[in-house]
């Protein structure tokens, strides 16, 4: 196998055994702590853009199937394991990691310290990293300079969003599912659910969105930060108190935002699928599957009619809101899971009960 680098703009250089694609790549170099589920994590287009440190130390031991994708195209930029196993074992499994990403030109790195890297994100934050083969001459001094002088593109949930609006037909509530990079686990709990579910692009307008008479709107996760897309916080000041509002990851960020609250930067964000997470109401404590890299600030909620509804217990940052006067509420983490425990798979019945009482209050007030 051919040697490959992961060029930090730290200048740290993890040289390690190359799969996958052999094309070279930059990205943002996050980590994830999920145990399983590499194969949700290498489709979620929340990832748009990044490389993908996996902290657990065998990946690919259960191969790839055909269910498991959290989209059609993987967005990710590449992905850094410990150790790839060659001959997965799975009565489910249809291809190797390894073959998926000749397949679709992601290229990945194998036997490299996972948990020096993940040390080396934890203390300088997310970092831009670049793949390069090893044993040609490398400047690696140019290769980090240019690094830092790189800024990457900002227009991720344009990158991943559908192109036109799709139905996925039911005959329940109808729901307008906002494409900011969605997840299908997401839909496929709608789905569940019997809505009537239309997906929009992530730049489809108030207008546009209440032509389609829905019951509710979700709003989907996504790639980035949620102020480069100021067409869905537009959006949501028309939309917000009309129909009820239920808000995931990137969705709940652009809400708050939306709302007059206010987000910020992690240091290397949140991501895996052990997240504890505190309901304020109940007390109760769920574990969650995130996948984030921003959240809103706390006290830019004070002057607005946002309640915060859950807190992250790892750092107590932000991972609910509702809010006290109109029917809407969302969450930083991820109810569908996928990967990931299903302790708040819940929400989603929240939401279709919202759907209900709107309407009931609707006809009530007439």
């Amino acid at each position: 196998m051919m040697k490959r680098s992961l060029i930090l703009e730290t200048g740290d250089v993890f040289t390690g055994l190359a799969f996958g694609s052999e094309k070279e790549s930059a990205g943002e170099v996050v980590f994830t702590t999920g145990m399983t589920g590499y194969q949700e994590t290498l489709s979620d287009p929340s990832y748009c853009g990044q490389i993908v440190t996996m902290t657990y130390p065998l990946i690919g031991n259960y191969g790839i199937n055909r269910d498991d994708f959290e989209s059609i195209e993987p967005a990710i930029k590449g992905m850094v394991v410990r150790e790839l196993a060659d001959m997965p074992s799975n009565f489910r499994s249809d291809a190797s990691l390894n073959e998926l990403f000749l397949l679709k030109e992601i290229p990945g790195i194998q036997g490299v310290d996972t948990r020096k890297l993940t040390r080396i994100i934890r203390e300088f934050g997310s970092v831009k990293g670049y793949f390069t083969e090893a044993g040609v001459e490398v400047n690696v001094e140019e290769i980090v300079t240019k690094l830092k002088q790189t800024t990457f593109p900002t227009d991720q949930v344009k990158q991943v969003s559908t192109k036109r609006p799709y139905p996925s037909p039911g005959r329940g509530k109808r729901v307008v599912l906002v494409d900011f990079g969605m997840k299908h686990g997401i839909l496929r709990e709608l789905n569940k659910r019997n809505c009537d579910v239309v997906v929009v692009p992530y730049n489809t307008t108030a207008e546009e969105i209440m032509a389609i008479y829905p019951d509710g709107i979700m709003l989907s996760n996504g790639p980035g930060d949620p102020k480069d897309v100021p067409e869905a916080i537009n959006m949501l000041k028309e939309i917000i108190g009309k129909i009820p509002v239920f808000g995931i990851c990137l969705g709940h960020q652009l809400f708050a935002l939306a709302s007059g609250g206010d987000t910020f930067k992690l240091k290397f964000g949140h991501r895996g699928a052990n997240h504890p997470v505190k309901d304020l109401k109940t007390g109760r404590t769920e574990l969650t599957s995130q996948n984030h890299g921003y959240t809103v600030d706390p006290e830019s909620l004070v002057k607005t009619r946002l309640e915060v509804t859950h807190v992250a217990l790892n750092d107590g940052t932000v991972e609910g809101l509702k809010h006290l006067d109109l029917p809407a509420f969302t969450v930083q983490y991820h109810p569908e899971a996928s990967p990931g425990p299903e302790d708040s798979n819940h929400l989603f019945d929240q939401f279709i009960e919202l759907m209900n009482t709107h309407v009931k209050g609707e006809k009530n007030h007439a």
